[in-house]
């Protein structure tokens, strides 16, 4: 069965120095597996809010709405039920995290999703091969998560956990951000990858149509000041990439 992830009249909040500030208004958004859905807008419309929501953050509120995945509620799962349901966010800053290797923040992930260990000889080879995938060395195994790591390795990094994890739905906040053509290609190369491979959904998040090049999108969704402005197919990025987002923010005459 397709599993399908449904976003229904969505309001947002988020903690600011001056207050609770209102970041999303009302989104509704339905996604289901095999599908990517670009989410485009400008900076400050909401569109990693909307990220952070469904992953689960705790600095954002949601004040109305709700989220479903196959009909369940997911805002009433904690972060890690979310991830076991078959969530992934791949982060638009990737943190660090000092005194865990790579290879054990995998392997136990892995473990929590699945509910058993994987088998070692299995899941080593799986490892090599994804990373053999999106050319990183072998040494980044036993390296500490992010630690030291470039942007464009963190990013990799990401699709890494990607690629091992096979979520149903995948947000990627702003992957493509801080990247050179190569690693673009390459990130781009991993997303499609998994898609491929296990029928993932995909959300993916940017300011820029360069990446929509590489995974070619089915719907994209304009975000204005916490809504969605604008919906349709690859056309709507290819007309943002002529227009930009003028005609959205100027009040009309």
């Amino acid at each position: 069965m397709t599993s399908v992830l449904e976003i229904k009249d969505l309001h947002v909040s988020v903690e600011t120095d001056q207050g609770s500030k209102q970041i999303l208004k009302g989104v509704n958004l339905t996604l289901r597996q095999g599908e990517t859905h670009a989410i485009m807008g400008p900076n400050g419309s909401g569109k990693s809010t909307l990220a952070y929501a469904i992953a689960g953050h705790p600095r954002y509120t949601v004040d109305s709405g709700s989220i479903l995945l196959d009909g369940e509620e997911v805002l009433e799962m904690g972060v890690d039920e979310r991830a076991q349901a078959g969530l992934f966010l791949a982060m638009q800053y990737p943190v660090e995290i000092p005194g865990v290797t790579n290879a054990n923040f995998l392997r136990t992930a892995k473990t929590a999703i699945e509910g058993e260990a994987p088998a070692i000889r299995t899941w080593m080879k799986d490892v090599k091969g994804a990373m053999e995938n999106l050319r990183m060395d072998s040494s980044f195994a036993e390296r500490n998560v992010n630690e030291g790591f470039s942007g464009g390795e963190k990013k990799r990094n990401e699709i890494l956990q990607l690629e091992l994890l096979k979520p149903a739905f995948a947000v990627l906040d702003e992957t493509d951000s801080g990247l050179d053509v190569d690693a673009l290609k390459i990130v781009a190369e991993g997303v499609n990858r998994a898609k491929e491979n296990t029928g993932l959904g995909v959300m993916l998040i940017t300011h820029y149509t360069r990446i929509l090049r590489y995974i070619k999108p089915d719907f994209v969704h304009v975000f204005v000041n916490g809504r969605v402005a604008e919906e349709g197919g690859p056309e709507l990025a290819d007309r943002l990439e002529e227009e930009g987002y003028d005609r959205f923010l100027t009040p009309a005459a």
